[in-house]
């Protein structure tokens, strides 16, 4: 059988050179097509392959009539309708190792380039302007960089750094002391890394989370003297406090290969002596083009010819037997993993999944992608989805355990999630109750009954007379009202927890009141 691969976008020739090579694929190569022609085009096409120009919107995938692939060559793929694809049983691929050397190079070249004022000093020199004396840069050598996410693209700068004989501090939310320990480099907390270093770089997604990450509290912590680089997303700095900490003296140089808004609006920050920018060039070099061409070019293939692949980024397709008895819990086993998440204190190191009663019986393998996806999404973001979890949790050095047993200790069903570090093991359990909804049912070894949803609070406490009124009298100071409470304990008088729903998010401040009550020992915040 012949299959017909159409390619929208230029691609390298070396990249798709797999594809030319395999039996049973014809190639069509026709870029700059309207939406209105590559609407008419792809319903002749088995697989389509694109980089970032080609918009894949439901009404072209609605079109495409016999398309089963679509491969994206490069790490992204905002520009493909993922929902749509999935709804129509088409796997979507990317590439998303295949920038990693380039971005890591152009992260250390900025580097170098803002340490000896590099660009700055070509510049003068292009004007007619022999000057050594402005241009006078620092040495990289026994410096301390900090790196805020050590990923792929974050793990290949520290070890670039550590070849300039540099000092490297790291932090990552899947960092551990062990895993440091084998990379050569310290670790510590967002805090700990901007107070210690020298430079900065960053190299964490853009999540609600890390948006701003480098604010202007954050630069009154710095060093002075500090340099900033961000080759990573536009956002994760915040570039009117940079701008400022600039102009103060407290930022001595910054870095920049993206920004907030692309293309560039705002101008200003390239007026300052102390800043070089590229126009996100991390990943634009021939080499990254063709590896990125080359992985979805494999992945095409394998699909056609084994029926798998390695870079999904969305949901493979699951009997339809199987997904009408699984699909009610998927949003159980996500919050699950968001539960635990919060509630554990520190780096995830093993997750231990059991499923009890019928579904002892089905293939629970979504179930599981969907857990992990909970448990891993509130660091690493919307990429992690059902496909990748359990890839990203293995990347991560998780271990995944899962188990079945025809028990389920008076449910129909019951999934429990155990999560496994180095401060211990947490657990919860959850089922779904007819005409109720999800529930957690157990914490640990305190039977309970949770609706996981909005704002939580957890608190550990000993049970003694007053402690209920104390927390809602502090809460309600702090004008957080409280929807609902819980209280189950060990024994009387003995060890106790309380699940508190809460209206809005408690502030910090609030916590740390109710953490300094005498029988509190710990408040954890969880939001579902």
């Amino acid at each position: 059988m012949t299959y017909n691969i159409l390619i929208s976008d230029p691609l390298s020739e070396d990249g798709i050179y797999p594809l030319r090579q395999a039996d049973g694929f014809n190639i069509v190569m026709e870029t700059n097509l309207t939406p209105e022609q590559l609407g008419e085009r792809i319903k002749d096409f088995d697989a389509l392959l694109v980089r970032s120009q080609t918009q894949v919107t439901r009404d072209i995938i609605e079109k495409a009539q016999h398309l089963k692939i679509i491969g994206r060559a490069g790490v992204g793929v905002d520009n493909i309708d993922l929902e749509a694809a999935t709804e129509h049983g088409i796997i979507v691929v990317n590439a998303p190792d295949g920038n990693t050397n380039s971005a890591a190079e152009h992260t250390i070249a900025m580097l170098m380039s803002m340490a000896r004022k590099i660009p700055q000093a070509f510049y003068a020199l292009r004007n007619q302007n022999w000057d050594r004396k402005s241009y006078v840069g620092v040495e990289l050598k026994n410096k301390t960089l900090g790196v805020i996410g050590l990923g792929r693209i974050g793990t290949e700068v520290a070890a670039r750094a550590k070849g300039q004989r540099m000092n490297v501090i790291a932090y990552d939310p899947f960092l551990t002391a062990e895993k440091a320990a084998k990379m050569g480099v310290d670790f510590g907390s967002v805090e700990d890394v901007i107070k210690a270093a020298d430079f900065i770089t960053v190299h964490t997604p853009l999540l609600k989370e890390t948006r701003h990450l480098i604010n202007a509290e954050a630069f009154k912590l710095m060093k002075d003297g500090v340099q900033i680089i961000n080759c990573a997303r536009g956002g994760i700095i915040d570039e009117n406090a940079l701008y400022d900490a600039i102009k103060a003296g407290k930022v001595a140089g910054a870095a920049l290969d993206v920004f907030e808004q692309e293309p560039m609006v705002d101008f200003r920050l390239l007026d300052l002596p102390e800043v070089v920018a590229t126009p996100h060039l991390g990943a634009s070099t021939i080499e990254a083009q063709e590896s990125v061409a080359v992985d979805v070019s494999n992945d095409v293939i394998s699909y056609f010819t084994t029926g798998t692949v390695r870079n999904s980024v969305n949901l493979p397709s699951v009997p339809k037997e199987v997904m009408a008895k699984i699909e009610p819990y998927f949003d159980l086993a996500e919050r699950l993993g968001r539960f635990l998440t919060d509630l554990s204190d520190g780096t995830a190191e093993e997750v231990n999944i059991q499923y009890s009663g019928d579904l002892a019986n089905v293939e629970v393998g979504p179930l599981t992608r969907n857990a992990l996806k909970g448990l891993l999404k509130r660091h690493l973001g919307e990429n992690v989805n059902d496909v990748n979890a359990l890839y990203l949790a293995n990347q991560k050095g998780i271990t995944v355990n899962e188990s079945k047993s025809t028990t389920a200790k008076g449910f129909t069903n019951l999934i429990t999630m155990e999560v496994k570090n180095a401060n211990g093991t947490r657990t919860a359990a959850g089922t779904l109750l007819n005409g109720q909804g999800a529930r957690i049912v157990k914490v640990d070894n305190y039977l309970v009954d949770i609706v996981p949803q909005g704002h939580l609070v957890f608190i550990r406490h000993n049970d003694r007379p007053g402690v209920i009124g104390r927390v809602g009298t502090l809460l309600g100071e702090e004008g957080v009202n409280i929807a609902t409470m819980q209280v189950f304990r060990s024994n009387a008088g003995g060890d106790a927890i309380m699940m508190l729903s809460i209206d809005k998010v408690a502030e910090d401040s609030g916590l740390a009141q109710l953490e300094s009550l005498a029988e509190i020992e710990h408040v954890t915040a969880i939001n579902m």
